[in-house]
């Protein structure tokens, strides 16, 4: 069984030391680093005597410690939780923490990039591992200071005391701690003594961000700075026939217009000029391959799901033997529509390319394989390349894809001008990398009353890398149990959106089993107690998930839901999941008015192993409860003849404040290695609330967006 693959890390890879010439140690980590706030620091910092390095940790003669984050911030909080880690096995006090963001640096860190809700996961034990090393050394050098037995020295809240009572600030001997031979050994901390791992902190940029400091990649700048508004074919499948831009140059402050490709780039010194010059552009465009609507992908997947080109993906026991002597069968199709990403930062990039440098600024989950696409496609080295990243509003999975930082690249480099590639809003839904549209075909034998069999078919747009996630529940827990994918090759861009692949998966899986559940004539909660035993009794499961760990949840949300005991008019739906490693358990409250359902309250248990920072991941799990809402209930973007029916959220409907429901958070108290946080929560709410949905009106939802198919004919009754 396979619960969370050990981590495994050689110290010598992520730690070194090293003299500074103004004093300081100097520690690097190859991983996720840390960051701490730029909260009005009690002493000016820059004054302290530090080299300036990225990508390290620094300890000053006054015992501050400055550390680079390496890794990218989307709003998941990874630059207030990396740092806690640290600071907690290096025993120095919160308030004297700083943080930088570090540029890339594939020297000095592996794996920099924000994606899978795997940051703390993969971070949690390095670097600690980091911190308590840098103690040990602060506190040898201590003990030779004084010449004792390290044995006989403690080191709390940035202070060395031996027996005698004589103490030592880490800024007294970090000096001489640089010079020693770096501990191979190092004992970490008993999650009970934890001092910083467990407490609220505030994000460390929050004061920043209300202020409207330059944090995030719209507000880079630079001097001689060009802003581009790029013209991409309307539709997908077309190309670049002609163009005028007779009117564009006719623009006041529009510098240049610029073709490469099939998009045309409009230079200006400012963002209003350059989308007034793209608007007046005159562009002739031509198909270039097939021209997609809406209809025809829903026709192409449902040829596929009652087709028989699939890939199998797990097997277990006699699926078709199980179906042939069934007394009965359940089957459901499930649909989902493509879904725009719509961070609140639409997609920016800052590129200046020179004949000596590629230097290159913006907000990226992918700074590596960004940078070496755009060498790449320069013809240029990889060393040339230089890459800044800055805070971004929102990736969701959609930066992911460093598309535009290509186009502010190619634009640069044509123009050899530094460059600043912004869409507008309708440019981000428009031109994006979109979740795809997906169906799901659920089926379930039952025989004697018993369920003995399931089968999972998926058939989805361009999903050809992992399809369905074979190993999760309900793998193991059901002796005939078979997987296929299947996709339709699109010329619609698409890619991960959040929580991926599973956060259509959940609901629809969660919803046959609500409904699986009625017709077996067992309670919900029950079945899927007994399934997860059977788990626990399969000698060889095969799974990713815990069946321990989904029963602890799913007895907790019972217990803190009010389930099965809400007064008249209120109705619940259940659902349970297990994605990014962790496990959770969801209860959707819903009203009904007016005839529309109205979620009122979802109660969340959540076992992710040890909470790092509590107020982080409350942010976190309430925001994927409530993107999931909206999303399951409201999301839709369309196609005809290959164009994007929404441009703008005037006719692309996003969750509204008055929607949101409460969010009541319960953890799984753990001493268990931290999991994923900013995507697992999403996921089952969709079946949650489609279940408490079913029992206000008696009808099954079975095509998101909900609320634009609840008419009659529409559901399965």
């Amino acid at each position: 069984m396979n619960l969370s693959k050990t981590q495994t890390f050689s110290r010598r890879s992520f730690l070194k030391t090293s003299a500074l010439a103004s004093g300081g140690i100097l520690i690097s980590f190859n991983l996720f680093t840390a960051c701490k706030d730029h909260v009005e620091p009690p002493i000016d910092i820059s004054q302290l005597n530090f080299n300036d390095f990225n990508a390290f940790i620094r300890i000053s003669d006054e015992g501050k410690v400055t550390i680079f984050s390496p890794n990218p911030e989307i709003g998941q909080g990874v630059k207030t939780s990396m740092p806690m880690l640290i600071a907690e096995e290096l025993d120095v006090p919160w308030e004297d923490v700083y943080v930088q963001q570090g540029k890339l640096d594939t020297k000095n860190y592996s794996r920099q990039m924000a994606g899978g809700s795997q940051s703390i996961r993969h971070g949690w034990e390095p670097l600690r591992q980091t911190g308590a090393t840098a103690k040990q050394m602060l506190v040898n050098a201590a003990a030779a200071k004084w010449g004792v037995s390290a044995s006989e020295c403690k080191a709390s809240l940035g202070v060395i005391t031996n027996k005698k009572g004589e103490k030592l600030g880490y800024g007294d001997v970090v000096k001489e701690a640089a010079l020693l031979k770096v501990p191979e050994d190092v004992k970490l901390k008993d999650p009970k003594d934890f001092t910083i791992i467990g407490k609220d902190i505030s994000n460390v940029d929050i004061d920043e961000i209300i202020t409207g400091k330059p944090l995030f990649g719209l507000d880079y700048k630079e001097e001689g700075l060009l802003y581009a508004s790029v013209l991409r074919p309307p539709a997908f499948g077309q190309v670049l026939e002609s163009f005028d831009d007779t009117d564009t140059k006719n623009v006041n402050g529009v510098i240049d217009v610029i073709k490469f490709g099939d998009k045309i780039a409009v230079l200006a010194r400012n963002t209003w000029t350059a989308m007034k010059g793209k608007k007046a552009l005159k562009a002739l465009w031509k198909e270039g391959s097939k021209a997609e609507s809406t209809e025809f992908h829903d026709a192409e997947l449902l040829k596929i799901l009652n087709g028989n080109k699939f890939k199998t993906r797990r097997k277990d026991g006699n699926v078709k033997k199980a179906f042939a002597e069934a007394d009965k069968i359940l089957e459901r199709i499930y649909e989902s529509p493509f879904l725009p990403h719509n961070c609140m930062e639409p997609m920016n990039f800052f590129a200046h390319v020179t004949e000596e440098k590629i230097n290159l600024v913006g907000p990226i989950q992918t700074p590596k394989s960004t940078a070496d696409r755009v060498a790449k496609l320069l013809e240029r080295d990889i060393s040339e390349v230089s890459l800044k990243m800055t805070r971004m509003g929102g990736g969701f999975g959609r930066r992911l894809y460093g598309d535009f930082a290509l186009e502010a690249a190619e634009v640069s480099n044509l123009a050899k001008k530094p460059v600043k590639v912004v869409f507008s809003r309708e440019d981000d839904m428009t031109a994006g990398t979109y979740r795809p549209a997906t169906k799901y075909k659920i089926a379930a034998s039952i025989k004697d009353g018993k369920l003995t069999g399931y089968h999972l078919k998926e058939a989805c747009i361009n999903r050809n890398m992992y399809g369905l996630i074979p190993n999760f529940f309900p793998a193991a827990a059901i002796e005939n149990y078979q997987v296929d994918t299947a996709n339709y090759k699109s010329n619609i861009t698409t890619g991960a959106w959040r929580a991926p692949y599973t956060n259509f998966l959940a609901s629809a899986e969660q919803s046959f089993f609500d409904e699986l559940a009625e017709v077996l004539e067992v309670d919900r909660v029950q079945l899927h107690l007994d399934l997860l035993e059977n788990v626990k009794n399969n000698p060889k499961p095969n799974i990713e998930y815990s069946p321990e760990r989904l029963q602890g949840v799913i007895k907790m949300v019972v217990d803190t839901s009010n389930w099965g005991k809400t007064e008249a008019g209120v109705y619940q739906g259940f659902s349970v999941y297990y994605c990014h490693n962790t496990h959770v358990a969801e209860v959707a409250d819903i009203i009904m008015e007016n005839g529309n359902p109205v979620v009122k309250k979802v109660t969340c248990a959540v076992d992710c192993g040890i909470v790092v920072n509590p107020l982080g991941a409350l942010n976190q799990i309430k925001g994927g409860v409530i993107d999931g809402i909206g999303h399951a209930m409201y999301g839709e973007l369309t196609f005809k003849e290959g164009r994007p029916q929404s441009n703008n959220f005037n006719t692309y409907q996003l969750i509204r404040m008055g929607q949101t429901p409460q969010v009541d958070v319960h953890f799984v108290k753990s001493d268990i290695a931290p999991t994923g946080l900013g995507e697992p929560t999403l996921p089952p709410v969709g079946a949650a609330v489609a279940n408490a949905i079913y029992k206000a009106t008696g009808k099954r939802l079975t095509k998101q967006p909900y609320i634009h198919n609840m008419d009659l004919e529409k559901v399965v009754g």
